[in-house]
């Protein structure tokens, strides 16, 4: 499908609507078959750019129930914020005019865990793991006294997803389409144990 003049605001009630289908059983999964591929052959017309977790369980085409080329899709385990992503965004918004950016992070996120081992225990991963592991340090939270593994890890995803939201902010581009106003830049946790997707204010 085209949606050359779509909204930010028509994107996301796009992929709430579309999370919502998911999410009750109600799937439509006409766009993801080969017929549909065949048709974008020519170009590709994405209503929303979508930075998400390389976790297996999390494929943002299913989770919102989406067509094939209708999402512009960045993968990277911990949805973390690179020069790398950072072009990919950047083409997103110059190229393929989406209005919608969203970091969808997800529960039990093993790269955040991994995050949390470093900081509190010291365990260190293996070389080019430890430099991703690296980008996530900087956004984990405190943690109030009592608070439980689970909730933990728990608090840890939602810190980290709004660290990436803040750093995309914080670009040039960033700063740019804030002040113009049409682009939405928002973060969301997706529940592997509902298919749930909870946007983040």
């Amino acid at each position: 499908m085209n949606f050359p003049n779509i909204s930010a605001d028509q994107a996301l009630q796009r992929l709430i609507e579309g999370n919502n289908r998911f999410v009750q059983g109600e799937v439509n999964f006409t766009g993801l078959r080969r017929e549909a591929l065949l048709n974008l052959a020519g170009a590709q017309h994405p209503f929303a750019t979508i930075l998400g977790c390389s976790d297996s369980r999390v494929p943002p085409e299913l989770v919102f129930n989406v067509g094939l080329g209708e999402l512009f899709v960045v993968r990277v385990a911990g949805n973390v914020f690179s020069p790398e992503v950072a072009g990919s965004f950047q083409y997103a918004g110059t190229h393929l005019n989406t209005q919608l950016f969203v970091v969808l992070g997800h529960e039990g996120c093993g790269a955040v865990s991994a995050a949390l081992k470093t900081r509190d225990d010291g365990e260190l991963q293996r070389s080019r793991i430890q430099l991703l592991i690296d980008r996530i340090l900087p956004g984990l939270p405190q943690f109030e006294p009592g608070l439980t593994p689970e909730g933990k890890l728990a608090k840890a995803v939602e810190s980290n997803v709004r660290w990436t939201v803040n750093q995309i902010l914080e670009t040039p581009e960033g700063r740019i389409r804030q002040t113009e106003g049409r682009v939405k830049i928002l973060g969301a946790i997706y529940e592997i144990e509902t298919g749930a997707v909870r946007f983040l204010n």
